[in-house]
C-alpha cells in the first residue's frame, strides 16, 4: 500500500500515531491498584474516605489513601496535577449518608498541554471511579475545603432538612 510516498509495509510506525502502534506518550491507568483503592473508600466497613491518583510519567497510579481529609488537601500543590475520590457523610442527626465526590486537581503552575490532556485523561479514571454524586474541576485551594465540598454536596442531594429542629 503507498501513501505519499510512503510504503506502510516498509514502516515500522504508522504516520498518523496510533491506529497501528499507540503513542508512547498515551496516558494509561493502572487499573487494578486504582480500583483496590476506589473499593477501600467505597466500604463501610473501613474508615478510608480519600484515594487520591496521580501520574506517574504517563501512567495514572495510586498516589495514597487515608482517613484524614487534610491529608488528600495536602497532596494539592501548584504544580502538580491529581485525581481524587473522597467520601463525606452528610446529612442530620436522624439520618447520615455517604456521599462521593470525584475532585480533579490541576495546580496553577501546570502546563497548558497538561492541563489539556487532563480532560481526555479523566476518562481513563472513571472507567475505575464509576459511582459519585458530583465532580468538581479544582485549581484553587479554597474549593478544596471539606465544608466547602460538603454543602455542594448537599445541594446536589436534593432535600436537606438539616433546619429543622430535632
Amino acid at each position: 500500500m503507498e501513501w505519499v510516498g510512503f510504503n506502510l509495509a516498509e514502516s515500522p510506525t504508522w504516520p498518523l500515531g496510533g491506529a497501528f502502534y499507540p503513542s508512547k506518550m498515551a496516558t494509561r491507568i493502572d487499573k487494578e491498584a486504582c480500583r483496590e483503592a476506589y473499593n477501600l473508600v467505597r466500604d463501610d466497613t473501613t474508615d478510608i474516605n480519600w484515594a487520591a491518583f496521580k501520574y506517574d510519567g504517563p501512567m495514572i497510579v495510586p498516589a495514597g489513601h487515608g482517613t484524614d481529609y487534610a491529608d488528600f488537601k495536602s497532596q494539592c500543590s501548584d504544580d502538580n496535577r491529581l485525581f481524587g475520590f473522597v467520601r463525606i457523610t452528610t446529612g442530620d442527626a436522624m439520618s447520615k449518608r455517604a456521599k462521593f465526590t470525584l475532585i480533579t486537581w490541576i495546580g496553577e503552575n501546570v502546563s497548558g498541554l497538561q492541563r489539556a490532556k487532563i480532560s481526555t485523561d479523566k476518562t481513563l479514571v472513571k472507567d475505575v471511579v464509576q459511582n459519585f454524586a458530583k465532580e468538581f474541576m479544582v485549581s484553587d485551594m479554597r474549593e478544596l475545603e471539606e465544608d466547602y465540598i460538603r454543602n455542594e454536596l448537599k445541594k446536589a442531594g436534593g432535600a436537606n432538612y438539616d433546619a429543622q429542629a430535632e
